[in-house]
C-alpha cells in the first residue's frame, strides 16, 4: 500500500479517548504522509462525576458512557477499521470499580478499553500535538486541562528525532473535580483565586527541578495548550458564531487576549454561559474552573502567548498505530479534518 495515496481500500485506523468528561473517537486512513479523518464522534458523558467524593463510577455515569461507546463501536464497525486502540484516563485511574467498568465495556460494546498512566497520556498528547511546535524554540510547555486531571509536559523541542518529553507532572485537578470540590463556586472571586493558588503551588517543585522559569525569562520557551478550556477561549476570542476547529486549531493566543476573554466570562451569569454557542449547556458550569487552571499556568510561566491545539491523544494514537504498521507518518494537520463534526454532538 502506498501511504502517499488515499483510497477507500486503505486500512482504516480508529482511536478512542475516554476522559473524565468526554468520550471521543476518530477514525482515519493514511493520506500524504499524514492521515485523513473519515469519521469522528464526541459526546460529553461525565464519567468521573462524583468519583472524587465517592471513589466509584456511578451507575448513571457508566450507562451514559457505555451508550456513547456503543456509538463509537458502530461507527468503527461501519468504517471497517482493523486497527483500534481505546484508552481511558483519570476517572478510571481513580475509581475503585474501574476494572469492573472496563470488563462491562468489553461485554456490552466489544471494545477493549485500557486505562493508561499519566505518563502514557502525556506522551500520546505530545505525539498528537508535535506538528504544531516550533523547532526553533528549544523548550516547550504542553498542558492538557482535563476533566479529572491536568497534565503538564516539559519538552525538548529541538531533539533530532522530534520533540521529547523531559518531565511530566499530572495534577489530580481537572474541570470536573475542581467544580465538584468547590461546590460549583468557581467564578471570578475568592474561590477562583483559591483554585489558581492550588494549581500554582502544585507546579512549584516541577518548575524548580526543570528550571523552567529561568528558561522562560530567557525567551527560550513556547507554550501549547490542548483542552476544551483552551479551545473554547480561542473560539470566543475569534467571536465565532459557532465553534469551528479549522479556525481554532493552531491559533496563537496572547495572554492579554486570554485575560480579556476570561474577564468577559466573569461578567456572564450561569445561564448566559450555558447558552453561549462556543461553550454549550454541558460545559457552562465547568469553564471557569478551567480558566482558573489556565490562569495559574500563565501566571507562573509568563511566556506571553500560547498555541491552541484542538488535537491530542486520539491523533497521537492514530499516528502511533500507523507508524507501527510501517507507514511514514509525519503530520496530522488541520486540513485533514474535512466536513466532520467540529465539537461534541449537538445538545
Amino acid at each position: 500500500m502506498n501511504s502517499e495515496l488515499f483510497t477507500k481500500s486503505a486500512t482504516a485506523y480508529a482511536a478512542i479517548d475516554l476522559g473524565t468528561n468526554n468520550c471521543r473517537m476518530l477514525m482515519a486512513r493514511p493520506f500524504k504522509g499524514g492521515f485523513r479523518i473519515v469519521d469522528s464522534f464526541s459526546r460529553i458523558v461525565r464519567l468521573g462525576e462524583g468519583v472524587a467524593a465517592q471513589g466509584r463510577l456511578s451507575e448513571d455515569a457508566i450507562k451514559r458512557t457505555i451508550g456513547a461507546l456503543k456509538v463509537c463501536h458502530a461507527k468503527i464497525k461501519a468504517g471497517g477499521a482493523r486497527r483500534i486502540r481505546s484508552v481511558a484516563t483519570e476517572a478510571c485511574r481513580r475509581a475503585e470499580n474501574g476494572a469492573e467498568f472496563l470488563a462491562r465495556v468489553k461485554e456490552e460494546t466489544c471494545l477493549d478499553l485500557e486505562t493508561i498512566s499519566p505518563q502514557v497520556e502525556a506522551e500520546l498528547t505530545l505525539t498528537g500535538c508535535a506538528p504544531l511546535l516550533d523547532v526553533h524554540r528549544p523548550h516547550a510547555l504542553v498542558f492538557d486541562i482535563g476533566g479529572g486531571s491536568t497534565e503538564v509536559v516539559w519538552i525538548d523541542a529541538t531533539h533530532p528525532g522530534g520533540p521529547v518529553a523531559r518531565d511530566v507532572i499530572s495534577l489530580p485537578h481537572g474541570v470536573v473535580t475542581l467544580t465538584e470540590d468547590f461546590d460549583g463556586r468557581t467564578d471570578t472571586g475568592e474561590q477562583y483565586e483559591d483554585i489558581v493558588d492550588l494549581i500554582d503551588s502544585s507546579l512549584s517543585a516541577f518548575d524548580q527541578r526543570n528550571a523552567i522559569s529561568q528558561a522562560v525569562a530567557k525567551g527560550q520557551v513556547q507554550m501549547l495548550g490542548t483542552s476544551g478550556t483552551v479551545t473554547t477561549l480561542g473560539a470566543m476570542h475569534l467571536q465565532l458564531s459557532r465553534y469551528d476547529r479549522s479556525k481554532v486549531d493552531g491559533l496563537s493566543l496572547r495572554f492579554s487576549d486570554i485575560c480579556d476573554v476570561v474577564n468577559h466570562l466573569g461578567t456572564l451569569d450561569h445561564e448566559q454561559r450555558l447558552q453561549h454557542p462556543c461553550i454549550g449547556p454541558r460545559r457552562g458550569d465547568l469553564i471557569m474552573a478551567g480558566c482558573a487552571v489556565l490562569d495559574a499556568v500563565c501566571r507562573r510561566w509568563p511566556v506571553g502567548s500560547l498555541m491552541v491545539a484542538d488535537r491530542g491523544i486520539r491523533e497521537g494514537i492514530l499516528m502511533n498505530l500507523m507508524i507501527e504498521d510501517g507507514l511514514s507518518i509525519s503530520d496530522a494537520t488541520a486540513n485533514n479534518y474535512p466536513n466532520h463534526p467540529q465539537r461534541d454532538e449537538q445538545e
